[in-house]
């Protein structure tokens, strides 16, 4: 008979169903008294890269913003660097990875602060990853978002080139400049005529 001690109960499964969102990962964010290990601030002072804004809405089937979806990010710094150790990121200013909520913003928008990343590796065009959890989404899904000021980078990724030509631009974020700042522009469509290119990963 097998004990207790014993039992082998598997993996658990990937599940984002459930308001333990806002709750638990971005707990400061939504004005919980406790903190959180990541936000919407992924570069800080003396990140190298050009300082930009990232931010864009979670969009259901019916065309409507996702007010309780999670949008995670991580890339390379605008020297084509990840942050090694916690030590290594407050040192080149770059924590490398950003996680926000859509339900603290008037227009449900995930809002991150960041650097333009440099390329990862040659042949790649700088290029953002992304997860994104909601409500009814039992697997989390993985897209990427790419510059629309990047035409020439973009023609030469292999992920980029992957993806069927009519849906590219569902990768593309757009590159607004307003006072002098930076802003990338990027909905994520979880279906529909203008559904998001996602990744097997």
């Amino acid at each position: 008979m097998m004990s207790s001690l014993e039992t082998n109960f598997g993996q658990t499964p990937s599940q984002t169903v459930g308001p333990y969102f806002a709750y638990g990962l971005t707990a400061a964010q939504y004005g919980y008294d406790f903190d959180q290990p990541f936000d919407s601030v992924v570069a800080l002072e003396g990140a190298s890269g050009e300082r930009i804004r990232l931010e864009g809405r979670v969009i259901d089937g019916d065309g409507k913003p996702v007010n309780d979806a999670l949008v995670e990010i991580s890339h390379v710094d605008g020297e084509g660097r990840y942050p090694a150790s916690v030590e290594n990121a407050a040192a080149i200013g770059f924590r490398g990875f950003g996680r926000a909520g859509t339900g603290t913003d008037a227009q449900n928008r995930y809002v991150f602060q960041t650097v333009k990343p440099a390329a990862e590796a040659p042949g790649e065009a700088p290029h953002i990853n992304v997860i994104v959890m909601m409500r009814g989404l039992l697997l989390h899904t993985f897209t990427r978002v790419y510059f629309s000021d990047e035409a020439a980078a973009n023609a030469e990724d292999a992920v980029m080139q992957s993806v069927p030509e009519a849906r590219r631009q569902t990768l593309v974020a757009e590159r607004v400049e307003v006072g002098g700042a930076v802003t990338y522009r990027f909905d994520i469509h979880m279906q529909g005529a203008q559904e998001t290119v996602f990744f097997d990963v």
